[in-house]
């Protein structure tokens, strides 16, 4: 059966789509990862618990064949910030999330600046008494 098992999973990992833009951060190089640790010795891998790792296949080729998807469909293909889905592929590429958290070091940098002032510079005096 850890036959069958792998060869299901090396068929899902071909069909699983990998997301070039997302450098580090791809579900589906993660999956191929995770599969290659799994079955560290390919057909004769022993399964340990038989049952929890077809679970984890169904799940993933449900996931991966779009049913959730199709039993329940979108009215819009905008999330409620009326972004599309090519933007928001634009926005979570790997290119795109480095320049917001550089943005944000920035900005943390700014902020830490302005309020990590020396003892008593920016401070109003107090009045002698």
């Amino acid at each position: 059966m850890s036959v069958t098992r792998y060869r299901r999973f090396l068929k899902l990992c071909e069909e699983w789509p990998k997301d070039e833009s997302k450098k580090g951060r791809d579900l589906g190089t993660f999956l191929r990862q995770r599969v290659a640790s799994a079955f560290r010795e390919g057909e004769n891998t022993q399964i340990s618990d038989p049952e929890k790792c077809d679970q984890i296949y169904e799940s993933l080729a449900r996931i991966n064949s779009n049913v959730y998807k199709e039993k329940f469909p979108r009215a819009k293909d905008t999330s409620f910030t009326g972004v599309t889905v090519e933007e928001c592929r634009m926005l979570l590429a790997t290119g795109s999330m480095q320049q917001m958290n550089e943005a944000k070091r920035g900005m943390w940098k700014t902020l830490m600046g302005r309020f990590s002032s020396k003892p008593g510079e920016g401070l109003p005096e107090k009045p002698e008494k």
